[in-house]
């Protein structure tokens, strides 16, 4: 049995995960903004966390510690979906997203890490996006949040390897978890960037309820994992998500052998150059 912290259990992916891990035999600390939202939903304990909240943060994850006598797994989910071209959005915006989805997510999974060091055991789930990879117009503060996330917790997995901690970065495609719907953040539009996002504006607000991935089958994949010894850094779900990070991996890889003599030919002469 594993215990289980998991943020912004309101909808969605964090609702779902709760109820995998339920269903597993876990024991679960289920949190969210407004803690009503959370009634029926069977956690274990249920707790209002505000992500941004330093204090709540280290409240939540020291009394989840205490009630539960140890923390396994740690869910960081807490976030919403964004667009608009980076000139519309104002800097007070942009920085609302990142407090969110990436100081957020920083905040508990720095609060959690000595519970999990000083037990030499537990897995840190990053709920990303294929957007921590992939980006594309009218979607760039989103993916700023994301590949912040990534890079973060990149960096993180190496760190906390000698302790017997995991990361596990998860980056679903589209699936139907409130993305587009009310909870999405919209910036004010600029009638000039019409060309380049006015496709995306229009995705979002139309794909609430109709995309392919199930709620429910991602978290179980995310369950699997976590119990595997072999699970990977980054587990992409969705066909979407497959095919559009394999797509960006290959146009890196390719411009990267494009352009290799000139990237490789930078290197001076220490000698010469170095002096003052």
């Amino acid at each position: 049995m594993k215990n289980w912290l998991i943020t912004g259990c309101s909808a969605g992916f964090g609702r779902a995960i709760v109820e995998a891990a339920l269903a597993a035999g876990d024991r679960v600390v289920a949190t969210a903004r407004r803690p009503e939202t959370l009634e029926g939903l069977g956690a274990t304990r249920t707790a209002a966390l505000d992500v941004t909240d330093d204090r709540q943060v280290d409240r939540v994850v020291a009394d989840a510690v205490r009630d539960l006598g140890r923390l396994d797994v740690v869910v960081n989910n807490a976030g919403h979906g964004s667009v608009g071209a980076v000139e519309e959005f104002t800097l007070a915006e942009l920085r609302a997203i990142m407090d969110v989805m990436f100081f957020g997510a920083v905040a508990v999974t720095k609060a959690a890490l000595p519970h999990l060091r000083e037990q030499g055991s537990g897995t840190i789930v990053q709920i990303s996006s294929m957007g921590g990879q992939v980006t594309m117009p009218g979607f760039g503060a989103y993916c700023a949040a994301k590949f912040a996330l990534e890079g973060m917790s990149e960096a993180l997995a190496a760190e906390v390897e000698p302790f017997g901690v995991r990361v596990l970065i998860v980056e679903p495609g589209a699936f139907r978890t409130e993305f587009g719907g009310a909870r999405m953040h919209r910036s004010r539009t600029i009638d000039a960037y019409a060309v380049s996002t006015s496709a995306t504006r229009a995705a979002t607000d139309s794909m609430d309820g109709t995309q392919p991935g199930d709620p429910a089958k991602a978290a179980a994949a995310i369950v699997r994992a976590v119990n595997s010894p072999d699970a990977p850094l980054h587990l992409a779900l969705g066909d979407d998500a497959v095919d559009a990070i394999a797509a960006a991996q290959a146009r890196r890889a390719a411009d990267l052998h494009a352009w290799e003599q000139i990237s490789r030919g930078t290197a001076g002469d220490w000698s010469r150059t170095a002096r003052p």
